[in-house]
């Protein structure tokens, strides 16, 4: 067989050429692009020219953190437009005059393209550069070519070591911890480049405080994770301290340490156990009572931990959920009740199965070897006696329904009370009637029967949606005794017994005498029910009166009709007598008083104050005026003669006089008074004297009524009453006597 050799030296370059040449021609036609966009656009006038990019570049790349000495050559810049043209090259952008380093970069000398550092370079702060290159005729200081944008790019060097996130870690784990399984994931950070071995970090275990052949820790190399490798156990190491190193891949590698520190939780090494093989205890029937029972357990785990904390179930014989089992957080014993009253006569004797564990299972950790736990809970056996108690009698049935026809005579029976002693059945059961709020029925203290002993009435107030409730009391013979209670629900089906009636808001009804032929509503109600009650029938009562001459009956809706007046009625309250039946045709007579009235405002009539409200203010001002009236009069004669005293010597004859008397209507009725002879009073003159002397002051200008004889005096009393005066010297009264205020009004008024 012939091999095939590798490719000639002179076939190589020819192949090399031909990939120069297609080079050179892209970026001809480039630029023949760029020159033609640049015409159309306006955005240069110098003439159309073909020209190829004559930039070359050697590498331009920085190592971070370089120590130098600056200024520290990197690269240099060429382009052959200098074979024809004295050029100047010119550097800027990031580095060299903008942020984020500026002055980092430099030219050397503009004649040549070689390009200076400064200082060094942090690559986690910028990680490269981005400058601009441009080429600048010496002698004109034209642009000879398009900028060259170049990236500069800074290699990463291992300059950073991993850190954690804490120096030091605190973890806890139980002591049933499963072996292989990961307590905690250690985590850091490296500022290195990433995906390169300078940031790739590897963990490792370096030291165990305390040492435990039993119980040991491991970490994952790449990803941090601590295991446990043994069974931790509190009572010999209650803590374990872990040095961690983490350690880049870089050249040279650098490392960063942490500790972690590992706190055991007790773990529950002991299963609790009964302090006894078996409780006996008893209980009341006919109960619920708490805490009949408490059981104690033992435990080697430490107090109040959830190791320690027992955890009760009654595993057997509580299928009718009479019992509950509590644990007390203070003693942990469980505490037995009974949830559901028990039954001495259904279930004298009970048997539980209690078993007991704890909140915190088993630690499959033991004799630091991990294995399944074994052996089941600790049970124990609990046995309860039923002790009998005197239960109250029971009813057969607790409540139940008797239908009565309503206006059901006295005698009649509505059935019977029925209860039991579940104690004995030889007990002897005395019935009472405990609820009967309208006294209709009477039951027999022995059988329980139930009697009506007045009428029922389905339309009574302690009738509700026709039922009646009957309430008794069953009393056993029993220490103590006891008592139950039944209940009968009598039903009252409806008779026709009320006959229809007008509704309230239709026993009074008013009308505007200049509302013409407008209807009045007139609505009925019955206390009955279906079909004893509505559709009502209405007629007008023509036995009273003439009222078909005025009134009219218009449509009827059942349950209620249209009045109408046939004339125009003056104010006033009328009554129109209507008959109303029922569908039965159970009827009586009804009056409907309608008040005719004015109406100012158009549609509602005008208030109308009650004839108390007025005879009452009128009554007192009548009153008031008559009495100032007979006071006025009084102190006029006073003064009157008081003055013709002065003028004319005392005779007895004058005294005759004629009194009148005055009841509250004004209405005077004379009585002639018989003739008296006065006797000689000096001091009553003389009182009267003043009197009439300061009366006389205060009334100035009346002193020519005084003269004049036709002025007789009058008594003015209540209706009904009377007196009388022997003479008007009898009336005498001390001015001193009068109120102050009263004689400053006399005098005011006068």
């Amino acid at each position: 067989m012939s091999s095939r050799g590798p490719p000639s030296l002179p076939l190589l370059l020819a192949l090399l050429l031909l990939l120069l040449m297609q080079v050179d021609l892209i970026n001809s036609f480039q630029q023949e692009h760029e020159d033609l966009t640049n015409q159309m656009q306006g955005d240069s006038h110098r003439p159309l020219r073909r020209s190829k990019r004559r930039w070359v570049v050697t590498t331009l790349e920085l190592e971070e953190e370089d120590p130098g000495p600056f200024p520290k050559f990197v690269g240099e810049l060429l382009n052959n437009m200098s074979d024809n043209t004295s050029l100047i090259y010119l550097i800027s952008g990031p580095g060299v005059d903008e942020y984020p380093e500026i002055g980092l970069f430099s030219i050397e000398d503009h004649q040549n393209g070689k390009i200076y550092v400064h200082r060094p370079v942090d690559r986690e702060t910028t990680p490269s550069f981005t400058v601009h290159f441009d080429v600048v005729n010496r002698l004109t200081g034209e642009i000879m070519d398009n900028s060259l944008i170049f990236n500069i790019k800074i290699t990463d060097v291992n300059d950073h070591a991993p850190q954690f996130t804490e120096k030091e870690f605190n973890v806890s784990v139980r002591a049933s911890h499963e072996a292989g399984q990961p307590i905690f994931q250690m985590s850091t950070v490296d500022l290195d480049q990433e995906n390169t071995p300078n940031s790739r970090v590897l963990y490792s275990l370096v030291s165990q405080t305390p040492l435990l052949k039993e119980s040991g820790f491991k970490i994952d190399r790449d990803s941090g994770e601590i295991w446990l490798s043994g069974c931790p156990e509190y009572e010999t190491a209650p803590q374990f301290t872990l040095l961690i190193r983490a350690r880049d891949c870089g050249d040279p590698p650098l490392s960063a340490t942490a500790t972690v520190h590992v706190h055991v939780q007790e773990g529950n090494h002991h299963r609790p156990t009964f302090t006894q093989d078996n409780y006996q205890v008893q209980v009341p029937e006919g109960r619920v009572r708490p805490d009949v029972l408490r059981l104690s357990v033992r435990d080697g785990d430490s107090p109040f931990t959830s190791a320690w904390k027992a955890k009760f179930n009654i595993s057997d014989g509580n299928q009718e959920g009479h019992f509950d089992i509590l644990t007390d957080p203070e003693t942990n014993e469980g505490i037995l009740n009974v949830i559901k009253a028990l039954d001495y006569e259904a279930h004298p004797t009970w048997s539980l199965i209690v078993a007991v564990d704890n909140e915190e299972p088993l630690s499959p950790c033991a004799r630091h070897t991990l294995q399944e736990p074994t052996g089941a809970a600790a049970s124990v056996t609990v046995s309860l006696q039923v002790t009998d108690a005197n239960e109250p009698p029971a009813f057969h049935p607790g409540s139940f329904v008797v239908t009565e026809v309503e206006g059901a005579r006295p005698g009649t029976p509505l059935g019977r009370f029925s209860a039991t002693d579940p104690d004995r059945t030889g007990g002897q059961i005395r019935y009472e009637l405990v609820h009967d709020p309208a006294s209709w029925v009477a039951v027999d203290e022995r059988s329980g029967a139930v009697v009506t002993r007045q009428q029922i009435d389905r339309e009574s107030p302690y009738v509700n949606d026709s039922f009646y409730v009957i309430i008794a009391h069953a009393v056993d013979d029993g220490h103590p005794p006891q008592t139950g209670t039944g209940t009968l629900m009598l039903f009252l089906s409806d008779v026709n017994d009320n006959a229809p009636t007008l509704h309230p808001r239709s026993q009074y009804l008013e009308v505007c005498e200049s509302s013409g032929p407008e209807p009045l509503l007139v609505e009925a109600e019955d206390r009955d029910l279906e079909p004893y009650s509505d559709p009502f029938t209405f007629e007008l009562d023509t036995t009273q009166g003439n009222a078909g001459d005025t009134w009219k009956l218009g449509e009827s809706r059942g349950w209620s009709v249209e009045l109408l007046m046939l004339r125009s009625l003056p104010p006033g309250d009328y009554s129109v007598p209507l008959v109303i039946g029922d569908r039965q045709g159970l009827s009586q007579k009804q009056s409907v008083r309608v008040r005719v009235c004015s109406c100012p405002g158009g549609s509602t009539c005008a208030a109308e104050q009650s004839a108390a409200g007025l005879e009452l203010p009128a009554l007192l001002f009548a009153v008031f005026t008559a009495l100032a009236a007979a006071l006025l009069l009084l102190l006029y004669r006073a003064c009157a003669s008081a003055a013709r005293r002065r003028r004319r010597p005392y005779r007895r004859d004058e005294g005759q006089q004629t009194l009148i008397k005055y009841n509250d209507e004004s209405r005077a009725h004379e009585a002639q008074v018989s003739q008296d002879t006065m006797g000689p009073r000096q001091a009553q003159g003389v009182r009267a004297g003043v009197m009439a002397e300061t009366l006389h002051q205060k009334l100035c200008g009346l002193d020519p009524l005084a003269e004049d004889p036709g002025s007789l005096p009058h008594i003015y009393v209540e209706e009904g009453a009377w007196d009388q005066a022997e003479t008007l010297s009898s009336l005498s009264f001390s001015e001193h006597s009068l109120p102050s205020d009263l004689m400053l009004w006399l005098g005011a008024k006068a």
